[in-house]
């Protein structure tokens, strides 16, 4: 495996033998009909009555929260039709991220199908940075702007507000992100983690903020012209959830409440979509404007958030976020289709400055990083592309299990490197550390900072960058115990190969749309036996046939080749994988998708009490009949055949581990294997040798003589330590 990668906990939602729990699983399987996997998984969701299992499947606009309820949103509304009727010149003001793109189309659409004068605005990633600005808010006045509304951001733009304020111009500031004491003096500011904000469901992406602002305004119209209000929110439900679906799913958010409601109607929407920009970028992304016969995709959230999203982005971190908004908006399929073709490039750029990069930094990273003590990782460097350093900090705190911040001076140095420069950083934390509370601990060394718990921006001085990697060290170390440094994966609930099923697969599909806080289900199988490996992808992925109990299965392991494979043939293994549903020219049929897989536990116990006792046995100590020690003629036949049999088949190399796998079905254990190899290399019968512990070479001439294994004093003196009966 990786040097640097670090051995997986599994940590399990539910582990069976609470008798109380198992009683309320079984009783929630039988109310709901559904498998006793499957009323385990939910249970441990927090679906735990027959009731809530159907709210969970139930997906109805009327399940929606009142927009009313969130602070502000009156005079937001109130504002923002004012502006309509007048015919006031309404900017929007967008992040560059999908979230940020998505939030400005959806509010672009919604005000320009009411014959508002409206424009949009994105700051560029590089030379602008995040948030509001002086010099955009200039612009904004020279286009005649009166009414500014952010979405995605503008929470803590508390000086830049003021300024828009004296030059004119009123602001609406939509926001998810998290907020500080001090406001900005807007008309409103709609945002659902306003402390004391009432708003039953705080996890909103951005564009779900303007979403229910735009609700908001749809049930005010309504009520205007006497019709009932959630007509009207069933209304934009149809006609954007799409567009909510994309960019809640792609700033990973947790997919319950309303983003569960929201995403599934939206994910409906992008199957059919009737957006010429949607349908072009599917079919650059997926081939599928060059097949003869193109199949239906099915649009799931694994597939925008791993396929579309990353295009999407790419135009803001590579190039500029508008791109992105362009598709969107393009009602011309021609025009779609260059669009979707450049973010396709744009990507394809973007991954390639990314692989740099993350070699770049992984490089420093093992020269710098000081294991004993680093608890967060803060490393820059003068050339990285400001757009792409938060994706490979994503890599980084997936790789070494802590959190990483990575700073650029990309474009701000002038000449020589000065203390005074101001780098662009980004960084993604893991549970135990607020980023954000690490950052505000830190914020007398920092430019400005902002956004969540797990992911954050930030904008530091050259001079600075030591003694915050000190301060922010020092507070990490405050926070995070060993338990938290551990690469931890989440496991649902350990099965049987019996209880893997047709029936099962589309239990757990029924589950989408899967994400935080609904992730696809990760399932524990033990004692598996891998039956065959096989390379694929060019190497870069496994397809694995494995048995268990007499049945065999298919499994995948993506981004894991042989290089990286730790196991043998014939080993048995503990596995955590995901049950999926293989569709290939029209047949369907299970498919195990491995997250992660180890040494059986039951295995690893046995072998490393064997390994004790062989080190025993062989110093003198004296063994019973029931151990299975003493090797006959026939076991030492059985082994030589095996081995000479493989070596005619061209393997030469066996580690201990793999002859005990291919041995498993025999009495032959560890201890007794170890002495048959010393017993065959000391008669001579092959060429044996050790390159390293446990791990053996092997040469078989042609002719095998017949040997008297009488005549190996190894196997005498194993004789005199067998204990009499």
């Amino acid at each position: 495996m990786e040097q640097n990668r670090k051995i997986k906990k599994w940590a399990f939602r539910y582990t069976k033998g609470n008798a109380a729990i198992d009683s309320e699983i079984a009783a929630l399987s039988a109310g709901s009909g559904l498998s006793t996997v499957m009323s385990t998984l939910l249970y441990t969701r927090g679906y735990r009555t027959v009731k809530q299992v159907e709210a969970f499947f139930r997906q109805e606009t009327a399940c929606l929260h009142d927009p009313f309820l969130m602070l502000d949103m009156k005079p937001a509304v109130e504002r923002i039709n004012q502006a309509i009727e007048r015919g006031e010149r309404i900017a929007i003001y967008g992040d560059y991220d999908v979230d940020g793109v998505t939030s400005v189309s959806l509010l672009y659409l919604y005000l320009t199908f009411y014959g508002a004068d409206v424009g949009y605005y994105i700051p560029s990633r590089m030379t602008e940075g995040y948030g509001l600005s002086r010099a955009a808010i200039d612009r904004l006045k020279e286009r005649g702007v009166k009414l500014m509304i952010t979405v995605d951001t503008g929470i803590t733009a508390i000086d830049e507000t003021a300024y828009a304020a004296s030059l004119g111009i009123e602001t609406v500031i939509t926001d998810h992100h998290e907020c500080r004491p001090e406001l900005p003096d807007a008309v409103a500011v709609v945002n659902p983690h306003r402390v004391g904000d009432p708003y039953p469901f705080k996890e909103l992406a951005g564009v779900g903020v303007i979403f229910k602002v735009i609700c908001a305004l749809e049930m005010d119209r309504c009520r205007r012209e006497g019709r009932p209000e959630m007509e009207g929110v069933s209304d934009i439900c149809r006609t954007y959830a799409d567009l909510v679906a994309i960019g809640t799913i792609a700033d990973v958010m947790p997919v319950i409440d309303e983003n569960r409601l929201i995403i599934a109607l939206g994910l409906r929407m992008i199957e059919n979509t009737k957006r010429p920009g949607l349908r072009a970028l599917i079919d650059a992304a997926t081939g599928g404007k060059n097949e003869r016969y193109p199949k239906k995709r099915k649009i799931n959230s694994g597939f925008i958030g791993f396929t579309i999203a990353p295009r999407m982005n790419a135009a803001g971190r590579v190039s500029r976020a508008s791109i992105a908004v362009e598709l969107l908006l393009a009602e011309d399929s021609n025009n779609a289709e260059l669009l979707a073709e450049e973010l396709c490039r744009l990507n394809l750029e973007r991954q390639t400055e990314e692989n740099r990069i993350a070699e770049e930094a992984y490089k420093k990273i093992d020269e710098t990083l000081d294991r004993e003590h680093d608890r967060v990782i803060v490393i820059d460097d003068d050339s990285w592309h400001q757009g792409i350093i938060g994706i490979v900090s994503s890599r980084i705190t997936e790789r070494y299990g802590l959190p990483s911040i990575l700073i650029s001076f990309d474009g701000t140095t002038q000449g020589e490197p000065l203390g005074t420069d101001i780098g662009k950083g980004s960084g993604r934390s893991i549970k135990g550390v607020n980023l954000v509370e690490a950052l505000m601990h830190c914020e007398e060394l920092l430019v400005r900072f902002g956004g969540h718990e797990l992911a954050a921006g930030l904008s530091v001085r050259r001079c600075n960058i030591e003694a915050f990697r000190r301060k922010i060290n020092t507070y990490a170390a405050e926070h995070l115990d060993e338990e938290a440094l551990c690469v931890s994966v989440d496991a649902d609930c350990e099965v049987g190969v019996r209880d893997l099923t047709m029936t099962l697969a589309q239990e757990i599909a029924s589950m989408e749309p899967f994400g935080i806080s609904n992730p696809v289900p990760n399932l524990v199988l033990r004692n598996v036996r891998i039956m065959r490996i096989v390379p694929m992808g060019g190497g870069k992925h496994l397809r694995l046939v494995l048995e268990k109990d007499g049945i065999e299965l298919s499994a995948v392991w993506f981004g894991t080749g042989p290089a990286q494979f730790d196991f043998e043939l014939w080993e048995t293994v503990d596995l955590l994988f995901q049950l999926n549903i293989n569709e290939f020219q029209n047949v369907t049929s299970l498919q195990l998708i491995v997250q992660d897989m180890r040494h059986a536990a039951d295995f690893e116990e046995e072998f490393e009490r064997q390994i004790t006792r062989y080190e025993e046995i062989r110093g003198g100590a004296p063994y019973d009949l029931s151990e299975e020690v003493l090797p006959s003629r026939d076991d030492i036949a059985l082994v030589f055949s095996l081995l000479r049999k493989e070596y005619r088949a061209g393997h030469t190399i066996f580690s201990m581990r793999r002859m005990l796998a291919m041995l498993s079905d025999t009495h032959i254990n560890y201890i007794k294997l170890k002495f048959i190899i010393r017993i065959m290399q000391e008669l001579q019968v092959c060429g044996v040798t050790e390159p390293s512990p446990d791990r053996y070479l092997f040469e078989f001439g042609y002719r095998a003589e017949k040997t008297n294994i009488d005549k190996s004093s190894i196997l005498r003196k194993l004789k005199t330590q067998l204990r009499k009966s």
